[in-house]
C-alpha cells in the first residue's frame, strides 16, 4: 500500500515510521521546511525511544520519505492520513479543527483517484463527517471515503504500542474503505491483535471516552491519596489492594502531582465541551478537570511546609520537569504550575531533566539548568522529585542529604520510602498519600 501521512508531529511521525516498517510505502508531509530538512538529514525532531533507529532502517530500505510537496505525496496513495495538531481552542475548551479542515481541503484539491482520507488526529465527534463535506465541496468529482482511526500511543512507549496494540479502532462507512484499512493493518491482524471496526461517530467517541476514563483513574487515586494523608493510610498499599481487583486493574493508579501531557488535558476538556454542546453534560469529567488543577496546587502546600512557609531566599533543586519520563513533552506538565510558583515566590530553582531542556528553556524562565542531580542538590534547601526518570530512582540519598543546606525532600512520585529518606539524613520528607515528617 502507498500511504501519505500529513503532519510530522508526534502522532504523524511515529505512525508513518511504523507503517513503513509494516512494509508500506510511506511519504510524510509537513509545511515546516525546518522539520523536513531535519528528517531528511536523519534527525528526529521529537524524543521517543527507538524512533530514530526505526526511521533510519526504513529510509534506507526505501519505504519511508519526507516532503513539503503534498500533491506528490498523495499521487497514487491508497490512503491519506491526517495527523495534524488539534490544540485546545482558547475560550471554550473545544479542539481547534483549523489544521484538520485545511488539510482536508488541500487533499481534496490534490487527489485525482480514489483514496481513503483517514483522520488520525484526535477530533470531536462529528468531525469526520465535516471532513467529508469539506472534501466533497472542494472537489465534487473526487471518488473518496473517509475513515476515523484514532491513536492510542503512550509517549515513551509509542513504538511498542503501535506494533503491539491493545486494539486498533477503525470507523468507516463503506466496505471499500474497510477493505483498505484492513489491508493497511494486515500485519497486526495476522498476529491476532484486535481490530475494532465500527461507525465514524463511535470510533471518535472511543478515543475521548478512553482517555477521559484513564484521567479519571489518576484523579481518583490522587484524591484518595489526599485522604490517606489525613487518616494515616499508605496510598501505595491502597493502590496495590485496589489494582488486584480484575474489574479495576493496577494501571493508572499511581498517585502523583496530577496528569499532564498532550492528550489527557486536551481530551478531557474537549469531551466536557462536547457534552455541554449536546445538552448532555459529563459531570464526572468536568470534576476531573477541576480536581486535577487542585492537585497541582496542593503540591505547592507540601513544598511550602518544607520551606518553613516561604520560598523567598531558598534554593530548590527540581528533578524532572517533563510530564512523564522517556519524553521531552512539557505540555500541561505539573512543573509548569509548580516551578513558576517557586520562582515567583523568590526561590532560586535548579532543574535537572534528561530531555526537558529543549522545551523547558522557554517555558520555565528564571531557572538554572544542570545535568547532575548531585550538583543541583549541593547547598539546596529543598529537593523536589517531580518526574520519575530512571536516573532519579537510585540516587545516593546520604550523599545528597549531606551536601544540602537543609536536607529536605518532596518526593512527589513516591520513588523512595520515608524510612529510607530519614535513615539517609533527611530532616524533612513529604510524598503523596503517605505520612511525612519535618524535623
Amino acid at each position: 500500500m502507498k500511504i501519505a501521512m500529513i503532519g510530522t508531529g508526534y502522532v504523524g511521525l511515529v505512525s508513518g515510521v511504523c507503517f513503513s516498517d509494516f512494509g508500506h510505502e510511506v511519504v510524510c508531509v509537513d509545511k515546516d521546511p525546518r522539520k523536513i530538512e531535519m528528517l531528511e538529514r536523519g534527525e528526529v525532531p521529537i524524543y521517543e525511544p527507538g524512533l530514530d533507529v526505526l526511521m533510519h532502517k526504513n529510509v534506507e530500505a526505501g519505504r519511508l520519505s519526507f516532503t513539503l510537496d503534498l500533491a506528490s505525496a498523495i499521487d497514487g496513495a491508497d490512503a491519506v492520513f491526517i495527523a495534524v495538531g488539534t490544540p485546545t481552542r482558547r475560550g471554550d475548551g473545544h479542539a481547534d479543527l483549523t489544521y484538520v479542515m485545511a488539510a482536508a481541503e488541500e487533499i481534496a484539491k490534490a487527489a485525482k483517484d480514489y483514496v481513503v482520507i483517514v483522520t488520525k488526529s484526535t477530533v470531536p465527534v462529528g468531525t469526520n463527517r465535516k471532513v467529508k463535506e469539506t472534501v466533497a465541496a472542494a472537489n465534487p468529482a473526487l471518488d473518496f471515503d473517509v475513515a476515523s482511526n484514532p491513536e492510542f500511543l503512550r509517549e515513551g512507549a509509542a513504538i511498542d504500542d503501535f506494533m503491539k496494540p491493545d486494539r486498533v479502532v477503525v470507523g468507516v462507512e463503506t466496505d471499500r474503505a474497510a477493505a483498505v484499512m484492513a489491508e493497511i493493518y494486515r500485519p497486526l491482524y495476522l498476529r491476532d491483535f484486535p481490530i475494532v471496526t465500527t461507525d465514524l461517530e463511535s470510533a471518535e467517541m472511543i478515543k475521548y471516552a478512553a482517555n477521559a476514563f484513564l484521567a479519571t483513574k489518576i484523579t481518583f487515586i490522587n484524591e484518595i491519596a489526599a485522604l490517606c494523608e489525613k487518616v494515616g493510610a499508605d496510598v501505595k498499599s491502597v493502590s496495590k489492594g485496589m489494582g488486584m481487583d480484575g474489574r479495576i486493574g493496577n494501571k493508572f493508579l499511581h498517585a502523583g502531582p496530577g496528569y499532564g501531557g498532550s492528550c489527557f488535558p486536551k481530551d478531557t476538556k474537549a469531551l466536557a465541551r462536547i457534552g455541554q454542546e449536546h445538552a448532555s453534560p459529563i459531570s464526572i469529567v468536568e470534576t476531573v478537570i477541576k480536581v486535577n488543577e487542585d492537585v497541582k496546587r496542593r503540591m505547592l502546600d507540601k513544598l511550602s511546609d518544607l520551606c518553613d512557609g516561604r520560598f523567598n531566599g531558598k534554593t530548590v533543586a527540581v528533578l524532572g520537569v517533563t510530564f512523564k519520563p522517556n519524553t521531552d513533552d512539557m505540555r500541561d506538565a505539573p512543573s509548569l504550575t509548580i516551578v513558576p510558583a517557586l520562582v515567583g515566590g523568590g526561590a532560586k530553582v535548579r532543574v535537572v531533566d534528561p530531555q526537558g531542556k529543549r522545551e523547558g528553556e522557554q517555558l520555565l524562565p528564571g531557572v538554572s539548568w544542570m545535568d547532575d542531580p548531585y550538583a543541583a542538590a549541593e547547598g539546596a534547601d529543598l529537593l523536589v522529585i517531580l518526574t520519575e526518570w530512571n536516573e532519579f530512582r537510585a540516587l545516593d540519598l546520604s550523599r545528597i542529604a549531606g551536601s544540602m543546606a537543609q536536607a529536605r525532600m518532596a518526593d512527589l512520585r513516591n520513588i523512595y520510602a520515608p524510612a529510607d529518606a530519614e535513615a539517609a539524613g533527611f530532616t524533612g520528607y513529604e510524598s503523596i498519600g503517605r505520612a511525612g515528617y519535618t524535623g
